[in-house]
């Protein structure tokens, strides 16, 4: 399925109707998905499709539409690995249905500043797709105009949005729920908690799950310890929690808290999991390879980036075939840094 005279410009939509032996109009009704083709004449322009190497050009396609095919994400992160991974999945389902991707990064959580990010994006068009982890990112997505599409990735909700709300989430609360309960189910007395930051005042979903755990299983309940986002935050954390002998078990709100936590138990001459056990939240790349490699809960980010895309790519072509609001379910992951507390416990 070769053309003739085929240079080295990029093949074009008519190279693929030479190729597939259909008329150009025929190409770009596959392209665009629409239902009056031939599942044989489909197969044969995908094929050629994949044979030449097409792809398909964004402006063309929105001047044929009369729609702009392009998303623009509000984030107030784009180098912390849950964000980044959300990122990444977003941009690969975007490049898939040939949408362009803008970031409009939200350098402060003040009403003006977040106010005139979510103007700009709405002035480039297209849909818009908020990362609401932080307080910048909920209050950006409380001020997106009602005409304009937007699909929020946001924290656990205590109760499943209103069908106008498309959000995107994962289980948080199950998930902090079953690390607990894995540390408990070790014979630990209790599980201290180092927690990043929530999305809003209220009681993360993480915090949640840890409390319900600790709650059915009559432990105690310590103070949750604030870790902010990093290993410097989990750091100093580990080493005041690394003071009380009657600390056995840790869940930290990230890895990366973990970490930090790791970290100062070692300064602290505290064995992990001899003297304490430690678990993460994310499942970042570097967590299989620390000493001892991190007991963690798997969040498929990049999953849930594609989720929001698919959800605002299903409101923009007017598709009834996206799930309302997709949910990624998380995975423990048990590894060395997790382990039954020492008999003098």
């Amino acid at each position: 399925m070769n053309v003739t005279g085929h240079t080295s410009r990029p093949p074009s939509i008519r190279d693929v109707a030479t190729a597939a032996g259909v008329s150009y109009q025929t190409v770009s009704r596959v392209i665009n998905g629409h239902p009056s083709v031939k599942p044989a004449t489909r197969e044969r322009v995908l094929a050629a499709i994949d044979e030449l190497g097409f792809r398909r050009n964004a402006t063309a396609l929105a001047l044929a539409s009369g729609r702009s095919r392009a998303v623009t994400v509000l984030t107030a992160n784009t180098t912390h690995y849950g964000y980044a991974s959300i990122l990444q999945g977003i941009e690969e389902a975007a490049r898939a249905a040939s949408y362009a991707v803008g970031i409009g990064v939200l350098e402060s959580a003040d009403e003006p500043a977040v106010a005139a990010e979510v103007q700009r994006a709405a002035d480039a068009g297209g849909g818009l797709i908020v990362i609401a982890y932080d307080p910048a990112g909920v209050r950006a997505l409380a001020a997106v105009p009602a005409e304009l599409p937007v699909v929020g990735v946001v924290e656990t909700p205590t109760s499943p949005p209103s069908g106008d709300r498309p959000w995107v989430w994962t289980d948080d609360r199950e998930a902090a729920y079953e690390a607990t309960r894995h540390l408990l189910s070790l014979g630990h007395r209790t599980v201290h908690y180092v927690a990043i930051p929530s999305s809003t005042r209220r009681t993360s979903a993480r915090t949640s799950g840890w409390r319900q755990a600790l709650k059915e299983a009559g432990a105690p309940e310590p103070r949750p310890v604030q870790g902010n986002w990093g290993p410097a935050g989990g750091h100093g954390a580990g080493l005041e929690l690394a003071k009380d002998p009657d600390v056995t078990a840790i869940l930290c709100g990230n890895d990366d808290l973990a970490l930090g936590v790791l970290r100062a138990l070692y300064e602290s001459g505290r064995s992990v999991p001899g003297d304490v056990s430690v678990a993460g939240f994310d499942d970042a790349p570097h967590s299989a390879f620390l000493t001892p490699s991190l007991t963690t809960v798997r969040m498929d980010f990049t999953g849930l980036g594609r989720s929001a895309f698919a959800l605002l790519h299903g409101v923009l072509e007017e598709s009834a075939q996206i799930a309302p609001h997709p949910v990624s379910v998380p995975e423990l992951v048990v590894r060395e840094s997790s382990g039954p507390p020492s008999a003098r416990d």
